[in-house]
């Protein structure tokens, strides 16, 4: 009688810094090792050792990993870029496939986890993007995937919060800017709101792993950033005139 083996389980690597803190996830389906850690500046210097740690920690090693998924952003230009690019070569290195996840998207499902939403719930997030500005999105779940109802965009959140106003409002609004403009902004009244995740790095690995199963990952090649702001910085005039403008 030949026994056949069982189907070996995906071990997932994953990891974001999109944003002040990273959030990093490794394991198989039931075992999943999850860290948060200081992002920013730091990222670029102790991403790959906190993985290595991750993974042994999990029980896994370079070895097992079946694919990369890494937050491709919006979110800070050198943490989206530092992400990308890890992820692009471990991905070459070890000859595995990578997994681009939104990076608003995983704020969305640390919402819907915390609220328990189900089929139909509707998260609008809404991350800081500093200068005044938000990195905005809205997704709604089908009971197994989350869909786009409004892509990634960069704007005011003054108009983001009228718009998100008029029926129907999401069920939840989720990011950091509900921290950032406290007290000026006057998100939907109907609406939930999370100003910050409760486990960034198993939401994304949960989002890593639904994308696995749906065939999507691709070559690391592909591992690109998103980037919605062309300009990151304000020049010494334009912030002399900045301060000038808000003392009128």
């Amino acid at each position: 009688m030949t026994s056949v083996a069982p189907e070996r389980q995906p071990c997932l690597l994953v990891f974001d810094t999109a944003t002040e803190r990273m959030a990093l996830a490794a394991g198989i389906p039931g075992r999943v090792v999850t860290r948060g850690a200081e992002g920013g500046a730091a990222a670029s210097a102790t991403l790959l050792p906190t993985l290595r740690a991750l993974l042994a920690e999990a029980g896994h090693t370079w070895a097992d990993v079946t694919a990369i998924g890494f937050g491709q952003g919006p979110g800070a230009f050198t943490g989206v870029r530092t992400s990308a690019a890890v992820a692009q070569g471990l991905a070459f290195g070890l000859g595995v496939p990578v997994l681009p996840i939104d990076s608003l998207l995983i704020v969305a499902e640390d919402a819907r986890v915390a609220l328990d939403g189900g089929a139909g719930f509707d998260v609008g997030v809404a991350m800081d993007a500093r200068m005044g500005e938000v990195y905005a999105g809205r997704y709604r779940f089908d009971g197994i995937r989350w869909l786009t109802a409004e892509v990634q965009a960069l704007c005011a959140p003054e108009g983001l919060a009228a718009a998100w106003a008029a029926d129907p409002s999401p069920h939840c609004v989720a990011g950091t800017a509900l921290t950032a403009f406290q007290g000026r902004i006057a998100w939907p009244a109907a609406a939930r709101q999370i100003p910050a995740e409760a486990d960034r790095a198993a939401a994304l690995w949960r989002l890593a792993q639904t994308a696995w199963q749906a065939g999507e990952a691709v070559d690391p090649a592909l591992a690109l950033p998103v980037y919605l702001r062309d300009k990151v910085a304000f020049t010494t005039a334009e912030r002399d005139a900045a301060r000038a403008a808000k003392s009128v």
